[in-house]
């Protein structure tokens, strides 16, 4: 993943999936390097790819080509950035909790206006154009020639995917009397990258419904009809779960709302038609009216590659996230920021609004990409503003990514960023069965199994058929193993990939199975060109990570309105106690499968094309398991009863 590169949402899925190394407890600081032609150098972090390899050399960069890139900014203290936000997160410290304000995060971590100055001097001197500078970065222009020889590298241009991109050949490094001021640059790499510029959002994307018959709650109706899966009847999938169903399912009480705690989202672009949707969707459903002044967006002034990252894709990101939120913490301010594009640049400048403001103390984060994508330079990038969030007092929730670990897909087993980060809070998934009067029955790691209906009704082909999607997790192949996770994961999850403990992902996990989803409610696009509200079944992580950002909203309120800040700790804590179901494969017992049947319209809009009917196997996450104990599906495992009930007495 580079400066440049689109994010994918992580997790929004429905009858269809949809699209969707730094990063250990301490920042790496600039070291020092033999340079004959610039004389001391300070190395920065990686910025060359995995795709960069001598196989897929292609020789040299144009030296007139125009090279765009940021330089971000170490600050004052780098180093004491990392272990203030590691002292203020962990329970066991004695700086527990003693956040800075965001104003006392910036005098004593951010970068000083000297540094800001010195290194605006270097870049200059350098012949690069500066284009704009923030408390964060700033951001530059130059040719080929001008930026190899600013960063001491050699930019070449790789093949892949049938295209040819830009990368640098060997790390970058700045003159050594910037040690210090200068954390890494992105944007050296181009891989991908489509100039274009809009003025407008374009309009929704096209309807979808689901077709029914539904269940309003787990196995409430079964077609006798039907073959049966497993020894029984399977029943039909639920219509959608609603917050008063996901809200007893996880614990929350009448009272437990979130009253008095702002939760921040982050998508790119924005739905024109979110307010409405929210407050039509709460008054079908059953939640709470929105008070004046509840959600707020915070917008860029324009946006950017609406079509390279189909912007209007992302309403219904927002859409899910805004209103999964609402229903879990009814009282819960929220406030949408909203990325100008999908590409990294803007969702860092999104989170970076967040802290700068503190405009709120939890955000949930339903997008990422492959770790294989990621460079050591934009993991730093990252993990810089996590930190800072973290002395803030404000945690950040990731969800871990639709497609398992991602060998299905990829062909190589990985996990997703930023959920990789050892900074955040990565939110894995569950389908779960919520029965009459709401009460919880249990929960599987999310993984879904598909075989078709014979067509003469009396079996399911291929039973119990093909992978197609389940919740991420796995062992990162960049970030090393964090101090909270030493003594919960397994050796053969930490170990995974060699002899050194690595970060395992996820956290903690919540309903994410869209088989098992959450309803919602949006405008979109019908077959004639008008727009009309609407409401449909939906999952995938996107679903769990507001979901599990509404709880700790509501968990805060416990905690006497005190910011949880980075949870994970906290969340480690509490393993093995009555705050988690601990989530299997097999919740009612060895043997024991579990299935859903659904109805599907061939079109997706209705039935003039006619309908399909499949089987859905629940608890088959590719080559991923969720078992007794820690485990890469659900992590800790869900929410349960004495979570929220945990925070009042901590």
């Amino acid at each position: 993943m580079r400066s440049s590169r689109p994010r994918l949402r992580a997790g929004l899925a429905w009858a269809a999936m949809l699209p969707m190394a730094a990063g250990a407890m301490a920042i790496g600081t600039a070291s020092a390097s033999a340079d004959p032609g610039h004389g001391g150098r300070a190395t920065l972090q990686s910025t060359k790819p995995l795709w960069a390899t001598q196989k897929a050399d292609r020789g040299a960069t144009a030296r007139s080509k125009k090279v765009t890139a940021r330089v971000y900014l170490a600050g004052r203290d780098a180093p004491g950035l990392a272990a203030y936000a590691k002292e203020v997160s962990d329970p066991r410290s004695a700086s527990y909790g003693k956040y800075l304000t965001a104003k006392q995060a910036e005098a004593r971590f951010g970068a000083s206006k000297a540094q800001i100055a010195q290194v605006t001097d270097w870049l200059n001197s350098e012949g690069l154009t500066v284009t704009g500078t923030s408390n964060h970065y700033i951001s530059v222009s130059g040719d080929t020639t001008v930026v190899e020889k600013a960063f001491s590298t050699h930019l070449h241009d790789y093949a892949r995917s049938g295209s040819t991109y830009r990368a640098p050949t060997t790390t970058p490094s700045v003159p050594d009397s910037l040690r210090g001021a200068v954390l890494t640059v992105t944007g050296l790499d181009n891989a991908p990258h489509k100039a274009q510029h809009d003025e407008t959002l374009p309009p929704p994307d096209g309807v979808f419904r689901n077709a029914g018959p539904f269940s309003s709650y787990f196995g409430e109706k079964a077609d006798k009809k039907l073959p049966s899966a497993y020894g029984k009847k399977a029943p039909y999938a639920v219509k959608g779960y609603t917050g008063k169903q996901l809200r007893a399912a996880y614990g929350a009480k009448k009272k437990q709302t979130g009253k008095g705690v702002t939760v921040a989202i982050t998508d790119a672009y924005a739905s024109p038609t979110i307010a409405k949707d929210a407050a039509e969707y709460a008054k079908r459903n059953g939640d709470q009216k929105y008070r004046k002044g509840q959600l707020t967006q915070v917008l860029p002034d324009d946006y950017n590659r609406t079509e390279e990252c189909s912007a209007s894709g992302w309403y219904g990101e927002e859409t899910l996230d805004v209103e999964a939120v609402h229903a879990m913490a009814p009282d819960a301010g929220i406030v949408y920021v909203g990325g100008a594009s999908c590409y990294d640049d803007d969702l860092l400048d999104s989170l970076g609004k967040v802290v700068d403001g503190h405009l709120a103390d939890i955000v949930s984060n339903s997008w990422g990409d492959l770790e294989s994508n990621e460079t050591p330079a934009s993991a730093a990038a990252y993990d810089q503003v996590f930190q800072l969030g973290a002395v803030e007092g404000i945690g950040f929730y990731f969800s871990s990514g639709d497609n398992g670990d991602n060998v299905a897909s990829t062909g190589t087993k990985q996990v997703d960023m930023p959920a990789n980060s050892a900074w955040v809070t990565a939110v894995g998934g569950t389908s779960l069965a919520v029965g009459k009067k709401n009460a919880y029955q249990w929960e599987t790691g999310w993984g879904t199994l598909l075989s078709g209906l014979s067509k003469d009704g009396d079996s399911w082909t291929g039973f119990p058929g093909t992978y197609t999607s389940g919740a991420g997790g796995g062992t990162s192949a960049a970030v090393e193993q964090p101090f909270y996770q030493k003594g919960t994961v397994p050796v053969s999850l930490s170990k995974a990939n060699g002899d050194t403990a690595m970060r395992t992902v996820p956290d903690i996990a919540a309903v994410a199975d869209p088989n098992t989803g959450f309803l919602v409610g949006q405008t979109q696009t019908f077959p004639d060109g008008s727009l009309q509200y609407d409401e449909y079944r939906i999952g995938g992580t996107s679903l769990a990570a507001p979901v599990i950002a509404g709880i700790q909203a509501v968990a805060q309120q416990e905690h006497h309105g005190i910011p949880i800040g980075f949870a994970n700790p906290g969340i480690y804590q509490r393993y093995g106690t009555s705050a988690y179901h601990d989530v299997t494969d097999q919740p009612l017992g060895r043997g024991q499968g579990l299935a859903v049947v659904r109805t599907d319209f061939v079109n997706g809009v209705d039935d003039s094309e006619g309908t399909t009917t499949s089987l859905r196997t629940l608890g088959k996450d590719s080559s991923l398991s969720a078992v007794v104990g820690y485990d890469d599906v659900t992590g800790v495992g869900s929410p349960a009863g004495g979570y929220i009930d945990s925070y009042r007495d901590h």
